[in-house]
């Protein structure tokens, strides 16, 4: 295993800065996003596209540090019924092509949530039953049928076409894939190519295990981010831990984002990599950077500290 780091963190320094930065860190790879959420800064996709002089430039400045491009990102809601939706999917599409183009074999990304019923306007994240209401098992069809599998369909295409091996989907909150069940829902339909970006945070918030769920992906295990939770004691026991504070409200959100380390000991990270490795996951663990309970520069560094002693090398 390899440490990089998402370089979203580092978004205020220019493209050259943050490459120096990473130096500096002693992270070997980068994760850069191409556009979706991210304000994208360093390397957007409909921009080197459009520039194959400003791409080749970023390029050779990537390669005299001798740094590698650990994956591209481009996290959003492409299934999004609005011109959200219409945007992502144009710059998702975008960024594999991208990725094709400098033989980047891997996109990480996001499966989208549509919304619950043709002529909704806002996507709807079903984690209720389907039980009821008794309109429940239709929204449910909809929103994987009608929604999720043609546009998948679509993309697993595109990868062909291009040259991309693997797309990552982050275990992610208020989207249709956010654990394994769910990946593998989408990754039976449309094919082994479709596998999770295994990101512990997410997880634990949830109530699942990071070890456990790696144990059921097995191979279906295409990227990992490091980036840590901690449940806040005595606040998840009163409200449980489903959490709409904003994140910056760290003080009384049942949860929290934190520095690797900060959530679980280094114990609990050693077997978590330990036994990634051991279901044949031999790749990027790309250090992403929430917690706002510290300053930035603080997090990155503790964070990298903490996977230095961790990963599976």
């Amino acid at each position: 295993m390899k440490l990089s780091i998402c370089t979203d963190v580092m978004a205020d320094l220019s493209f050259t800065d943050m490459l120096d930065k990473c130096i500096e860190l002693g992270v070997e790879g980068i994760e850069m996003t191409g556009g979706g959420w991210s304000p994208a800064s360093h390397f957007r996709a409909d921009e080197l596209l459009a520039d194959k002089s400003l791409l080749n430039k970023k390029m050779r400045e990537i390669e005299a540090r001798g740094l590698n491009i650990a994956a591209l990102n481009c996290s959003g809601n492409p299934l999004d019924p609005g011109g959200l939706g219409e945007r992502h999917r144009k710059e998702i599409e975008q960024t594999i092509r991208l990725a094709g183009e400098i033989g980047i074999k891997k996109v990480v990304t996001m499966s989208g949530l549509p919304a619950a019923a043709p002529g909704d306007s806002v996507p709807n994240w079903l984690v209720y039953t389907k039980s009821w209401p008794e309109e429940m098992p239709e929204r449910d069809r909809y929103q994987w049928e009608d929604c999720a599998f043609p546009y998948w369909h679509g993309l697993v295409k595109l990868a062909d076409e291009v040259g991309v091996e693997k797309y990552a989907l982050e275990n992610f909150s208020a989207m249709l894939v956010w654990n394994p069940e769910t990946l593998f829902r989408l990754r039976d339909e449309v094919g082994p190519k479709v596998g999770m970006n295994l990101d512990p945070s997410h997880l634990f918030w949830k109530g699942a295990c990071p070890i456990a769920a790696a144990r059921a992906l097995g191979d279906a295990i295409h990227h990992v981010h490091g980036k840590d939770t901690r449940i806040e004691r005595g606040l998840a026991d009163v409200n449980g831990l489903l959490e709409l504070r904003e994140v910056t409200d760290v003080v009384n959100r049942a949860w929290n984002y934190v520095a690797v380390g900060a959530g679980h000991d280094l114990q609990w990270w050693k077997e978590f990599f330990s036994v990634v490795r051991m279901l044949g996951y031999n790749d990027w663990v790309s250090l992403e950077m929430e917690d706002f309970t510290m300053s930035t520069e603080a997090g990155i560094q503790s964070s990298i500290d903490a996977l230095q002693q961790t990963i599976s090398k």
